[in-house]
């Protein structure tokens, strides 16, 4: 497992690289009869722009002995991912894991890095097919929730939290490595406990523990996660 910087970082033991996606702007013009009266145009209705697809969130409090994370794992936008993640959940299989590494980089606006927690590939489910961010739309902006993996496809249970924004997990299309172009699934984010997290992020990590760059990552003591369940959504917040 490893990660390095500028060129990509290791997210669950694999690089990742930049991705921006361009946009296309059209134009279109009409004219009038040259002998029209000198009245107004006739102007076309508009057309109203299409509704936006609402989106299905499934809420899941993360209780660790630091605190209270709470998700909104998207369902709309990365549903294989979210079932899986789900299977975890609704199983009990993530009680009394723990969160083990923080990834602090060196680069970019601080903090930055990101956070890992499960099962470290003990007692895990099928893994689950890639959903990448090309897919889905979603963006490993600060607070996300994403898949840790080997290869594409190989994701089970373990999870990362971003630290800031890292934006190189995301997919890259124009890569030549087929690892590179996939990117990382990220599947939702923090809606509260956010404090939680970077506290987590924050706490002591061994100078010894860890293979290859991954030395020096891992926490020591890992922060144990009390359980993991589905919740309400949450009240929103009063109007200013």
């Amino acid at each position: 497992m490893s990660l390095t910087a500028r060129q990509g970082v290791r997210h669950g033991w694999r690089f990742a690289v930049p991705f921006i996606a361009g946009t296309a702007l059209a134009f279109a013009a009409v004219s009038a009869q040259a002998q029209a009266p000198a009245t107004a145009p006739a102007t076309a209705p508009a057309t109203p722009a299409p509704a936006a697809t609402p989106v299905e969130y499934v809420y899941v409090a993360m209780v660790t002995s630091q605190g209270t994370i709470t998700l909104a794992l998207d369902k709309t936008h990365a549903p294989l991912t979210t079932a899986n993640f789900l299977k975890y959940v609704d199983a009990k299989k993530l009680d009394g894991t723990t969160f083990y590494r923080a990834m602090h980089l060196d680069w970019g606006d601080e903090p930055t890095g990101l956070l890992q927690g499960g099962l470290q590939g003990i007692k895990v489910l099928a893994p689950v097919a890639h959903e990448p961010t090309t897919q889905t739309g979603l963006h490993h902006t600060s607070g996300t929730i994403s898949m840790a993996r080997y290869a594409p496809g190989t994701a089970t249970a373990d999870f990362t939290i971003m630290i800031g924004d890292v934006s190189s997990l995301d997919a890259n299309p124009s890569s030549d490595n087929p690892d590179l172009k996939a990117g990382f699934a990220a599947f939702g984010h923090v809606v509260s406990g956010m404090d939680v997290a970077r506290k987590i992020w924050d706490a002591p990590r061994s100078p010894t523990k860890g293979e290859g760059v991954m030395r020096g990552q891992m926490l020591e003591p890992p922060v144990k996660i009390v359980s993991v369940r589905r919740v309400a959504a949450p009240s929103p917040a009063p109007a200013q």
